[in-house]
Order: C-alpha cells, then structure tokens, then sequence
C-alpha cells in the first residue's frame, strides 16, 4: 500500500504528482477564470481571489523571521503576485498542549506585526488544542481573500502594447518567447538560515531568512506595468517554480548561472551542505517575466524597494531552447530541473 511520505509535502515533483492524482480529481470543477486545476498561486472566484497556506515550520522561531511571519507573508505574497490585492487574512491555530502561553503570545504578536506591515488584516481565525505529542508546538494556516489590483489594468494595458496577452491575471501560463526574466533578489536565504540554525551550522550569523510581505513592492511594479507573469519562489525554490511556469506556458526558458544571485555565505553553505541553492525555499523572493522593453525599468523600481536591492535580469523566454536550460560560467549549458522533493523540509 502507497503512503504520505515527507517529500510529498515538499513542493517538489513528488508534491505535484501528489496533488493531480490523489487530490484534485476527487474534487468538483466550477468554471473559474483561475480554477484549482490551474495550480497557481491563488485561485479566482466570481473575480475574488482566494488563496490558502499550512505552516508547520521546525524550528518555529528563526533567524529573520518566524511561524507567524511565514504565515502571514507567504499568503498575502500568494494573492500579490496574481495580481490581485489582499483585503482580509484568516488566521487558524493547532496547538500543542501544553505549549508555553509566552510562545504563543510572541507568535501572535508576530502575526499582528507582520499584518500591519502588509496593511491587511486578520479579521477571522479558529483555534484547536491536539494531545501533547499529537503535533510539534503548532501548526498555522492562514488564507486570504482579494480583489483585482487596481493597477492591473495600467500594467496588462503597457504588456499588450508589445504583445497579445491571454490573462487578467499574472498565471504561470502567461510567458511568452522573448520576454525577460527577473529575480527580485538573493535565492535559497531562508532555507539555508532556518537550516543552518536547526542543526548549528554557523551560517545563520551571515544568512537570515528573507521573510516578508512583497505586497507593496509588488504595486509599485504593476504601477509601471508590462508584467506578464509573476509566482513567489517557495518550496522547491527557483529551479521548481521556474520549471512549473515553463511547463505551464509551454515554452523554454534560457538562464544566464552568473547573473542568478546568491550570497556568498548561500553558495558555501550549500556546497559544503551538498544542496543546490536554487532548490532551496524562499519566502520573500518574486520571479517575474515581463516584456522586454519594460525589464530595465522594472529592474530600476525593484532595487529601489528594499525588498529588491538584489534583483536582477537572469534569462528569458526562448522558442530556441525546449526546457529552462542554464548557460554555465565555464561556457556550457544544462537542463535546471526542478526537484523531486525540498532538500530542506519543514521550513515553511
């Protein structure tokens, strides 16, 4: 008899396997113009965006962040990089018993420091207690609703200027050849500051974790305009989320390796950790594809942010190539696949 294994939750290849056949084919279809066949990032309703998130992070405190930042930015992070623009958060609890009532006090400060900084609140929630050993300390999930940004008209409007664009919203499936891929920042921080913590590897006094609402970074852009696609590098990193939005929009996608960034401390952590930096999970990172006359001033807004003082132009969508296919620093090329399972569990 098959059974959950822990890679099945590790937003890699097994996780999605996981999802279309033993979870959504049992589920009802609604017509939708974003339904939950889709697999992206939030699904729309009679245009309400909704999006949902479990986080069973270990440990639950961590350098630059924690269960309750994770909770709130990566659900807020969901409805932004659709291109909507998150109204309310719900916010449900599953604690241990006998879990320490200043844990719990300094979690749900977090949650209400990390909701102000969004500027959505938490209006809704459920709490439920489970024997002690039932769970580790707690379980978050939280979910969120939104509307359509209201600068997604402006920014689809400077896209379609330069070429047809089959979505309102920013799906996976919305690439394109010639557009340009950017990165808002460093890859592979907060698994390789949550990991390195976790076991006492040293690296956490050079890497935090990059935890953070990119709501607002994420206006600005389509202020400018000219996104086509977006999708926040979480589990699995860069090298899932870049192969799912390839496969999804059915096209090839070239990488230039030293353009990618990453700190110094990531690369040497993971190489003596024997991981793959772009494998590695991220909460505060964007990719973004977008036309190509629009990628230098899309460039200049996000290092302005300070959620993007790192971004950088890394690739772009090639009817050339049939996979995302790295160009090497020595001058060669390789296949980026995405991963099997997170080499790091448990970090989000």
């Amino acid at each position: 008899m098959k059974r959950v294994t822990m890679g099945h939750g590790a937003g890699g290849e097994m996780m999605q396997e996981l999802i279309e056949r033993s979870i959504v084919p049992f589920l009802p279809k609604i017509k939708s113009e974003v339904p939950l066949e889709s697999y992206d990032d939030s699904a729309v309703v009679d245009n309400i965006v909704f999006t949902t998130d479990a986080h069973t992070v270990k440990p639950i405190f961590f350098p630059g962040g924690d269960i309750g930042s994770l909770a709130v930015s990566g659900t807020v992070n969901d409805i932004a990089v659709m291109g909507g623009k998150a109204l309310a958060l719900s916010n449900t609890m599953v604690l241990e018993e006998g879990l320490e009532m200043e844990v719990l006090e300094r979690v749900v400060k977090s949650i209400g420091r990390y909701s102000e900084m969004a500027g959505v609140p938490v209006v809704t929630g459920d709490t439920k207690v489970m024997e002690k050993g039932a769970i580790e300390r707690m379980v978050l999930v939280a979910a969120a609703i939104g509307r359509r940004h209201p600068a997604m008209d402006h920014n689809l409007q400077v896209a379609s200027s330069y070429r047809k664009v089959d979505s309102r919203w920013l799906t996976d499936d919305n690439m394109r050849d010639g557009d340009v891929v950017l990165v808002s920042g460093t890859l592979g921080d907060h698994g390789i500051a949550l990991l390195s913590f976790r076991e006492g590897y040293g690296f956490e006094s050079e890497v935090q974790s990059d935890c953070a609402p990119l709501n607002h970074m994420i206006g600005k852009l389509l202020e400018v305009g000219g996104i086509t696609s977006m999708k926040d590098a979480t589990r699995g990193g860069f090298a899932n989320a870049i192969n799912e939005m390839s496969a999804k929009s059915k096209v090839g996608i070239e990488l230039v390796e030293r353009d990618i960034p990453i700190k110094e401390a990531v690369r040497n952590a993971s190489e003596m950790l024997g991981l793959d930096p772009l494998t590695i999970g991220n909460e505060g990172k964007v990719i973004i594809s977008c036309v190509p006359r629009m990628a230098e001033e899309l460039l200049e807004i996000l290092r302005a942010d300070e959620h993007g003082r790192d971004a950088a132009i890394v690739g772009r969508v090639s009817k050339d190539v049939k996979h995302v296919v790295m160009r090497t620093e020595v001058g060669g090329r390789r296949i980026l696949e995405p991963p099997v399972g997170d080499p790091v569990p448990r970090i989000c």
